[in-house]
């Protein structure tokens, strides 16, 4: 939750100069986050001014309807602070993990980590709650979840709140084959022995062997995996159901990652958050030169090779649209996403010396560099040379790559344990030099 500082009317004053002087967009944000604060509740005084005065007028009047509900829309909602995010594969999750990350930090709380030398938590395999580092110590404490899991609501529910909001996201199942397809390249069987994306959709089954499930997870029905579900299951329109209303039951909201800049407005809106705390970087992209081309065939067989996970999609793409809809509207909508990509843009000219993402060679930091996989070029980022130390750690977070900001985050949250080995340069070997000036790139 938002904590307002106590600043006086002086105070405020020059902290507005101060941003307006330097244009810094860090401390306007910050200015622009408490200034709504401070509107809401002028106008919340305001209101009951008036019917203070009203009063005076006519000592039996009462507070009327329309001034009651004119004072509901204006009272600031609370930030929901125990979230779980259901980390699907190759539908921009690192993307939403960074974010997930970054707002942990800001309010102080307190991560869910993989135990030991786990990047995951635990996956392939189903989810148990002891895949969670010190889960016997720290019990249903945890406020934050977003590293890679197979869905299991009932040792989720173990390490999580009771008040948990949970949520995931979606892609759709054309693109997100022929992704999964470079990426895991060299790790899948059913990829490794076929010589592109569409040989091997032309056939699947010449290279796909069920019972080896757990290496070829990524090669069908990968999201249906995700969420706990068998991939190789029967298309039975009985049993979809069942499974689309149990996803209904356990999560509040799944977004789509074709529509990602709406899907953080939703979101935004949804846990009460600011627009800061879902402003992001496009992380884990990989560069156009490594995409294939689909056939038109190949699109049409996804169709049908992933059916679990195409109609996985389709339902939650309309309910997605349905609950924009319902709650922020259209034209709201269109207004709030000029303003996250504003932002960006913003945040992109203060931060990075390139204005956009670079190849894995053009990485001048390594220790920013992204996890490379199969045939993919994964893109990262260079940060400006002159920026102030406070600026530049914000800048670190926001182009962080999800395994180094798991082991930083590890560090931070179990100093006494031994530091993830993930074999790259560290921004900072322990949590207590994160304190100290960092060195420029």
């Amino acid at each position: 939750m938002m904590n307002i500082p106590k600043l006086n009317q002086w105070h405020w004053v020059a902290h507005t100069q101060e941003a307006l002087s330097h244009k810094n967009p860090l401390k306007l944000s910050f200015l622009s986050r408490h200034t709504k604060c401070l509107v809401v509740i002028s106008l919340c005084l305001g209101l009951i001014f008036l019917s203070g005065f009203f009063r005076m007028k006519n000592k039996d009047y009462t507070i009327s309807k329309v001034h009651e509900e004119l004072l509901i829309p204006f009272m600031p909602c609370r930030a929901k602070t125990n979230v779980m995010f259901l980390k699907t594969h190759k539908t921009a999750s690192s993307t939403v993990l960074n974010i997930m990350f970054r707002f942990a930090e800001r309010y102080n709380l307190t991560v869910a980590l993989p135990a030991d030398q786990l990047v995951h938590l635990g996956y392939p395999n189903t989810f148990l709650a002891h895949f969670v580092e010190e889960f016997q110590a720290i019990g249903r404490n945890y406020n934050i979840m977003c590293n890679h899991l197979r869905f299991n609501p009932s040792e989720v529910q173990k390490v999580m709140a009771a008040n948990t909001f949970y949520f995931s996201i979606l892609r759709n199942p054309i693109p997100l084959l022929e992704s999964s397809y470079i990426y895991y390249k060299d790790t899948v069987p059913a990829f490794r022995i076929s010589k592109d994306v569409n040989e091997y959709l032309a056939s699947p089954m010449k290279y796909y062997y069920p019972a080896d499930y757990k290496r070829n997870i990524y090669a069908r029905n990968i999201m249906w995996f995700d969420f706990g579900y068998d991939n190789n299951a029967e298309d039975n329109k009985k049993y979809i159901q069942a499974v689309l209303k149990e996803i209904e039951q356990n999560f509040h909201l799944i977004l789509i990652a074709e529509y990602f800049d709406e899907s953080m407005i939703l979101l935004k809106h949804t846990l009460c958050w600011d627009l800061d705390d879902v402003v992001y970087f496009k992380l884990n992209s990989r560069s156009q030169d490594t995409v294939q081309t689909l056939t038109p065939e190949s699109e049409e067989q996804i169709k049908a090779w992933c059916s679990l996970d195409w109609k996985l999609y389709l339902h939650f793409n309309q309910s997605f649209w349905r609950r924009i809809e319902e709650t922020i509207g259209l034209e709201e909508l269109e207004k709030e996403v000029s303003r996250l990509r504003m932002r960006q843009k913003e945040l992109m000219e203060t931060c990075l010396s390139d204005q956009e993402a670079v190849g894995k060679d053009h990485i001048k930091n390594k220790a920013l560099l992204p996890f490379q996989s199969g045939d993919a070029n994964i893109l990262g980022y260079n940060l400006k040379q002159d920026l102030d130390n406070r600026t530049l750690r914000t800048c670190q977070k926001m182009v962080m790559p999800e395994l180094q900001y798991t082991s930083y985050l590890y560090a931070a949250q179990h100093p006494h344990k031994k530091r993830k080995q993930l074999g790259l340069p560290l921004l900072w070997t322990t949590f207590q030099e994160k304190m100290q000036p960092p060195t420029p790139n």
